[in-house]
């Protein structure tokens, strides 16, 4: 970890010495995004973590950074690249079967036309898929969803992407498959994916995602296919709304032609009482009967409720509190006995 943050400072260095050429057009913006957070799960075990479908704020009865990242933005000419070192408790959890873990993202861009409407990126870059990411301030709530939690925060590969007009863009990728900084196998083919994106209006989003890839089940690679579609409106000053729907597929058997599906349903509402107050509620239903997604050794199926409160004293800052109960078919909670689980969870996050 300290020779990749050693590195990264290095790098900035070296581009700001380059910078002070008049004859270069580099530029370089440095940012980066901290998220402290307090968390307890009122059905857990005493010194157990949290449930295990959950990668953020995963940590039982303890103050704990979530993530922690900076983040180098570099610019030459029709040339980009970002590279983003990250350290917490989500890290350590989403990242646990990955080698090279401290970075957040790592990737190349180039444009491929005059009008900057066509571009080509290559390495660690975020997921394309859904509309909640690791780092928290722009996400309605202050946890996340099943399905956020649950389908891919980064990706690695190469990615092609068409803006049309002010309405529209398409993407195409070949990954190195579902949430993978390393190939789990070397023969796979790579994994294709879409992303296409319409905004009719700064109100309104409509954005629809796809996989298609061989993925491990039951120790080995078959076909998962994986869609993921979502509204995102703002109603007014006050209301906000993104409507979620995410549908799988994962093949079982080709012989046999058995398959286990999954699928998650979410509706999420904002309310701003004023720039300074907001609050949100959260209603979610997951359901992974063969647990291509999450293993639970029994059926998942739950239904969830959360509402959280923000306060905002500027822009850039958020304190948040939210409380969350999962109610679900079976005993899926504290290794199968429970079937309730409520937590709260209080977070205060600052981006810059």
């Amino acid at each position: 970890m300290k020779n990749i943050i050693a590195l990264f400072f290095l790098t900035i260095a070296s581009f700001s010495f380059a910078q002070e050429n008049p004859k270069k057009t580099l530029k370089i913006d440095v940012s980066g995004f901290i998220d402290t957070y307090y968390s307890y799960d009122f059905d857990a075990s005493e010194n157990k973590d949290k449930l295990p479908f959950l990668y953020n704020y995963n940590k039982q009865n303890n103050f704990n950074i979530n993530i922690a990242l900076v983040r180098a933005s570099i610019s030459y000419e029709n040339i980009y690249a970002k590279v983003s070192v990250q350290s917490g408790t989500y890290v350590e959890a989403n990242y646990a079967t990955e080698k090279t873990k401290y970075l957040n993202e790592a990737y190349l861009g180039v444009y491929l036309n005059n009008k900057k409407t066509t571009t080509l990126e290559a390495g660690i870059f975020p997921s394309y898929i859904g509309f909640e990411s690791a780092t928290t301030h722009a996400n309605l709530t202050a946890t996340r969803s099943i399905l956020a939690e649950n389908s891919p925060y980064f990706m690695t590969g190469i990615k092609l992407n068409h803006q049309f007009n002010e309405k529209w863009s398409l993407s195409g990728l070949l990954t190195n498959g579902w949430q993978r900084i390393e190939k789990q196998n070397s023969t796979v083919a790579p994994s294709f994916g879409t992303q296409l994106v319409y905004k009719p209006n700064a109100k309104n989003t409509l954005n629809w995602s796809t996989f298609i890839g061989k993925e491990v089940y039951a120790d080995a690679f078959n076909t998962r296919y994986f869609s993921n579609l979502y509204w995102d409106k703002t109603w007014n000053t006050k209301w906000h709304s993104i409507f979620g729907f995410d549908y799988g597929i994962q093949d079982i058997s080709s012989k046999n032609n058995v398959k286990a599906t999954w699928y998650s349903p979410v509706i999420i509402t904002q309310y701003s009482f004023n720039a300074k107050w907001q609050m949100a509620h959260r209603i979610e239903y997951y359901q992974d009967q063969k647990q291509a997604i999450i293993a639970s050794q029994i059926p998942f199926e739950t239904l969830g409720n959360s509402i959280n409160f923000d306060f905002l004293p500027n822009s850039k800052f958020k304190i948040r509190t939210e409380g969350k109960w999962y109610q679900a078919t079976e005993n899926i909670f504290d290794t199968n006995t429970k079937k309730d689980n409520f937590s709260v969870t209080t977070t205060m996050s600052f981006e810059f």
